[in-house]
């Protein structure tokens, strides 16, 4: 059983549906106690950062995140989940789970034809591997759609990069959690079979 992580924030279900199609069984669960005891937990979402800590922490879902963590629970982040992981975003100004220690800038783009949200498919190009990246083509895209990008302060966490304007930090990871600015849920076969490494992962990145 999964745990689908239940902030309020948009995007649980289109999880719990591709998992589902993979014959996964998972629960959408806003329940702190079931969060810690979870075997496998996915913290998506769409949305505000400030407001997605407010809702995590009135639920006391921040902490039981950062102990799952802590106990070597693997976690998969997507988007806005992707985000807070890090320790601040600049969204809002926000304080966020500090699991990897980095910053959450907004895209600066110079280029007029570049739109900010960045929305659509792009390139996701692997730096290095990861169990969750296993089978992921060169040149293979996936779905994305965020004003703000992860940004590690320890290069080493970056496991995939793509460009828009600029290159960022599109897929992270420290230890047990796995992090994508994309959206596999919303990625068609490719996106699947990042979700499916993700089901038979043990958590050790390497």
């Amino acid at each position: 059983m999964i745990f689908i992580v239940d902030y309020a924030a948009g995007n649980l279900t289109s999880v719990k549906r591709a998992l589902d199609s993979l014959g996964v069984a998972s629960t959408i669960s806003p329940d702190p106690d079931l969060i810690r005891r979870a075997e496998r937990i996915i913290f998506p979402g769409v949305g505000h950062a400030g407001a997605s800590m407010r809702v995590l922490k009135e639920r006391d879902l921040d902490q039981a995140l950062v102990e799952a963590y802590a106990a070597g629970t693997p976690i998969l982040g997507i988007c806005v989940g992707c985000q807070v992981s890090l320790g601040h975003s600049d969204e809002g100004d926000t304080k966020c789970l500090d699991i990897i220690p980095g910053n959450c800038p907004r895209f600066t783009i110079d280029d007029p034809r570049l739109k900010i949200p960045h929305m659509g498919w792009n390139e996701v190009r692997v730096r290095k591997p990861h169990p969750l990246l296993k089978d992921v083509e060169e040149g293979a895209e996936f779905y994305f759609v965020h004003s703000y990008y992860p940004k590690p302060a320890d290069p080493d966490c970056v496991y995939a990069e793509t460009e828009y304007g600029t290159v960022f930090a599109s897929a992270i990871g420290r230890r047990n959690l796995f992090a994508t600015q994309f959206h596999p849920e919303k990625s068609g076969r490719i996106g699947l079979r990042l979700l499916a490494n993700f089901v038979t992962w043990d958590g050790n990145p390497c």
